[in-house]
């Protein structure tokens, strides 16, 4: 249980550590308009302080579901290597990123302002309502990005920091989401290579 435990520090840290940076313009625009809305005496702390604790939470499920999944890959941290595995995880990552329902989490990852004018909940329950949601937009978009790091190893920095680097410019970038699709596109191409067996 202290192994279980452990990974799943790493893997909570590890998320949070990879999508707080992409998440930072919609933490720190919703920081402004409750300083704006005058909420909790002026002072925008505390309901941005429940906003990104709810989106950590969003991250933390999706961390106890890769701690699951790592614990029934035995604890491996190498990365699998199993070639019809990795081909079919890069298949599978490259279509989730041409699915609508990517597009629709990425649309609302990529426009703030947007999520704050249509989604706008008051008071301290609402900042951690706002948090879930747009966590779980964030968890929509990017979740399956994630579960390459089974395919590069749990404790591959160099796999964290450019998966990590990619999130944020599919995020921000203004043609973020045609990188995103080529990415996809790219993924199935390796995946499909691998599958055939051509390497």
């Amino acid at each position: 249980m202290t192994d279980a435990a452990l990974l799943l520090v790493m893997w909570w840290a590890m998320m949070l550590a990879m999508m707080l940076p992409s998440a930072a313009p919609m933490i720190l625009l919703f920081a402004a308009v409750t300083r704006r809305k005058g909420a909790a005496g002026g002072s925008p702390g505390p309901a941005t302080g429940l906003f990104v604790g709810a989106y950590a939470v969003v991250w933390g499920g999706f961390s106890v579901a890769a701690t699951a999944v790592q614990w029934g890959l035995d604890g491996a941290a190498t990365g699998l290597r199993d070639p019809r595995l990795v081909g079919g995880l890069l298949v599978l990552a490259g279509l989730y990123q041409l699915t609508p329902w990517k597009h629709v989490c990425l649309r609302r990852c990529r426009s703030p302002l947007d999520f704050l004018l249509t989604r706008w909940r008051s008071g301290p329950g609402g900042a951690f309502a706002m948090g879930v949601e747009h966590g779980a937009y964030c968890l929509g978009c990017c979740w399956m990005m994630m579960t390459l790091l089974f395919i590069a190893g749990a404790m591959n920095l160099a796999a964290v920091a450019a998966i990590a680097s990619f999130v944020l410019v599919e995020k921000v970038a203004p043609a973020g989401h045609w990188i995103g699709r080529l990415a996809g596109v790219g993924l199935v191409g390796a995946g499909s290579w691998l599958l055939l067996g051509r390497v």
